[in-house]
């Protein structure tokens, strides 16, 4: 085995590289950041299917898991990042906007209001199939946003790839007032989870 990176030792894993099964640029660039060695495999799971009365930490989760299973066993890796991400509005889930008249929307709905972001991680190491998953939950309060101002931000293209049609780390870090909890999890990669369940994951070696 080759040696690990400084951000896989100090995340907790054992071995190199970590599969993203994850289109999200964001999740990328975290691990990037980390200087983790990581390749990318695009899962093909179904979104959306949350049942009627699924809370959205376990819809979550359950769509981390179902892209970390996706993943064939053969693959070349150590172990298998999935993660789901998705804004809670008074218990109505706020996915990806399917065009810019539903970001608008969703952005209408956000604007001066509280909502929470939940992200479900899943990791599943290739040698054994061990597979260990939680999910992370952030408060963000957004500021009151004209519709000159949401439209604006549409105008940019970043809200139509995101949960809640909206990304912090981003022009929409413009409109964010306050957060309560983990930045990294708004952003899609709540970093603090991803390391204990790391750890959870090596102790059960």
């Amino acid at each position: 085995m080759s040696e690990l990176s400084q951000g896989a030792l100090l995340l907790g894993i054992r071995g190199e590289p970590l599969i993203l099964a994850s289109l999200s640029p964001r999740r990328r660039e975290l691990l990037r950041l980390l200087a983790i060695r990581h390749e990318v495999m695009v899962p093909e799971v179904s979104e959306g299917d949350r049942g009627v009365d699924e809370p959205a930490e376990r819809y979550v989760e359950r769509l981390a898991g179902a892209k970390a299973r996706w993943v064939p066993r053969e693959v070349h890796g150590y172990a298998v990042l999935a993660a789901d991400t998705v804004v809670c509005l008074d218990g109505m889930v706020l996915e990806k906007p399917v065009d810019e008249d539903h970001a608008r929307q969703l952005l209408r709905m956000l604007s001066g209001r509280w909502h929470e972001v939940f992200t479900g991680v899943c990791l599943r190491r290739m040698g054994d199939g061990r597979t260990v998953a939680g999910y992370e939950r952030s408060r963000v309060l957004f500021s009151r946003l004209s519709d000159a101002e949401i439209g604006r931000y549409v105008a940019t293209g970043e809200p139509m790839d995101k949960a809640g049609a909206y990304g912090i780390q981003g022009f929409g870090g413009l409109l964010v007032q306050r957060i309560e909890g983990c930045y990294f999890n708004v952003m899609g990669l709540p970093l603090a989870r991803l390391r204990r369940l790391a750890h959870e994951l090596e102790d059960g070696a």
